[in-house]
């Protein structure tokens, strides 16, 4: 009796804590959803925080009709080819530190570990330069560098820790069987990192895909993303608050629908590994 009211208490403590922070990281959400629905007399009228007096859908159908797709679409591209990018070179690196020991292994696993602790906004005007010396300024690819460069020290370290848990015996099966390094990695290493290489993938796409800072300095108009066209809703009358909610609100779907999909895995990749001795 003790231990089921015991039980009950748990449960009620968590679903309360679990209830609190459903709020505090949701509300912001619901706010921008509700303030996309509002006209602009809405806000004139002093309607910030209230429902609005009337469902407004002028302000999703601007924000279609406008450039947004086109940032939209560039925001897309460059957040998922910088994710692949990182994921497959952040995965060959990790199993050369994790199983090919070598002399120089601890050293340079440092320096990219290193690299986590600078901060990234430091490297602005040389990763400008670099760029503009490049002729990639405005360019996509000229922001998908710079992403790999920030993704890349935490995948590096999420990924090698996973891959030590992997037990020797496996790669020494491989081995004895005739397997060689690229192929370990290919069809044995690469499909049991699925958890960790999921939370890896959902970490790096939401930090390129809100990314502002370079994108704002290495583009001009046509590689601009979907932050730097959120920043245009500010103008010298105010800002229009109506059609940035409404961009706010297209603009996470993206995420939300990649967290949908990947949830299982990124909860697994984030509390063990695939194999455990």
């Amino acid at each position: 009796m003790i231990v089921a009211k015991r039980n009950v208490a748990e449960k009620t403590a968590f679903l309360i804590v679990a209830l609190f922070f459903l709020v505090l990281f949701g509300f912001p959400f619901v706010i921008t959803f509700i303030m996309s629905f509002k006209s602009q007399a809405d806000y004139m009228s002093g309607n910030y925080w209230g429902l609005p007096q009337k469902i407004f859908f002028g302000n999703i159908k601007k924000v279609l009709l406008s450039r947004f797709n086109r940032y939209f679409l560039n925001s897309i591209f460059v957040s998922g080819l910088s994710v692949t990018l990182t994921v497959l070179i952040a995965s060959l690196a990790s199993y050369a530190f994790a199983k090919m020991k070598f002399r120089l292994s601890p050293l340079v696993f440092t320096l990219f570990i290193i690299g986590m602790m600078i901060p990234v906004h430091t490297t602005l005007i040389p990763i400008y330069q670099l760029t503009k010396a490049m002729r990639l300024t405005d360019n996509l690819l000229g922001l998908v560098t710079p992403y790999i460069s920030i993704g890349l020290p935490v995948a590096i370290y999420v990924l090698t820790g996973f891959f030590k848990e992997v037990p020797a015996s496996i790669q020494e099966s491989a081995f004895i069987d005739g397997a060689s390094s690229p192929r370990i990695y290919w069809s044995i290493m690469l499909p049991i990192s699925v958890p960790a290489v999921s939370t890896v993938g959902i970490l790096n796409f939401l930090t390129y895909w809100n990314e502002f800072i370079y994108a704002m300095i290495l583009t001009i108009y046509r590689a601009s993303t979907v932050p730097t066209f959120i920043q245009m809703f500010k103008t010298v009358s105010g800002i229009v608050w109506g059609e940035m909610s409404a961009v706010g609100t297209v603009s996470t779907l993206p995420i939300l629908i990649f967290a949908v999909i990947v949830q299982k895995h990124m909860v697994r990749g984030l509390s063990f590994g695939a194999v455990k001795d």
